[in-house]
């Protein structure tokens, strides 16, 4: 089931189309990384998905019904830039605060199973203004999570945070994806944390989706592998599959093979020109996850 599915969706400011007839899937259960540069329109995006802004065109849909009905926003929980906090007041105060405001059944008993769930101490009693960032952070995802939603929607959580926050930022959203089987979209330019947890990805560029993948497909788009392109592709990938014995292997709609199993690039070129095969192009591949994004957003500027 789509938990987000948006329509031609698209938000113009004066002459800048921010976000341009996107169209995104997110299914059930999923941790949907949201990748594009910055000024990309991800902020703008998750804005619209959260009732934080009104699109120019088009419509978002969660859980099958239109952002603005009461009863998907009440399944919704929204990190969205800096967190609104009180400096003044405590984390467990803050969270008291926003509980009360929001009119839940037992707020004390929801405040304390946030606390616990995101990692606060549950006798910190300092001001928010003294916390760190990280904490500050896992507060803001605390107060999201304050009502039970179904869907996370966090952006940029883990800018800024040091190697120890980032890695608690990664546990918690595991623990949620797991333990209470929230789905979460995240948006981020860190690529490495991303790909440790992420099970699907968006690509934004200029405000438009240019590609949706699940972590599978794009393990396989970023494995080596060697390139050929020669006279006769078909004959020669049944011959290179007979004599090399060859499992994984495709032939590209404009003639190229891959390989992706590790094969001797002078077998290969031996065996198809004995053949009578002319071999035109040859050589490995090899493309990490920041590489094939950049690729993606069309340049290697800073995501």
């Amino acid at each position: 089931m789509a938990v987000i599915q948006t329509r031609e969706l698209s938000k113009r400011y004066k002459d800048n189309w921010a976000v341009d007839r996107l169209d995104l899937s997110v299914e059930r259960g999923d941790i949907y990384g949201f990748v594009g540069r910055n000024g990309a329109g991800k902020s703008t995006a998750l804005k619209l998905l959260c009732g934080l802004a009104r699109p120019t065109q088009g419509e978002a849909l969660i859980f099958g019904k239109p952002v603005w009905d009461p009863v998907a926003r009440r399944r919704v929980g929204a990190l969205i830039e800096q967190p609104g906090l009180y400096p003044d007041l405590s984390g467990r105060e803050n969270l008291r605060l926003h509980a009360t405001l929001l009119g839940l059944d037992s707020p004390e008993r929801q405040v304390s199973e946030t606390v616990e769930m995101v990692g606060l101490s549950p006798k910190e009693k300092k001001p928010v203004k003294h916390y760190s960032m990280g904490m500050k952070q896992r507060l803001g995802v605390g107060l999201a999570l304050l009502g039970g939603p179904d869907l996370l929607l966090l952006d940029e959580p883990i800018n800024g945070l040091d190697p120890e926050g980032i890695r608690e930022m990664r546990e918690l959203f595991l623990r949620l994806n797991r333990e209470r089987g929230l789905t979460l979209l995240i948006s981020s330019h860190i690529l490495g944390e991303l790909s440790k947890i992420a099970t699907r990805y968006g690509i934004i560029q200029a405000g438009r989706l240019v590609e949706q993948v699940t972590a599978g497909e794009l393990a396989q788009k970023c494995t080596d592998y060697l390139h050929l392109k020669a006279g006769q592709p078909q004959k020669a990938a049944a011959l290179l599959e007979r004599e090399l014995h060859l499992t994984r292997w495709e032939m590209r709609p404009e003639g190229e093979l891959r390989i992706y199993e590790a094969v001797d690039a002078k077998t290969v070129g031996q065996i198809l020109t004995q053949a009578g095969i002319a071999v035109e192009e040859m050589g490995m591949h090899s493309q990490d996850l920041e590489g094939y994004f950049l690729e993606r957003m069309g340049g290697a500027e800073h995501v």
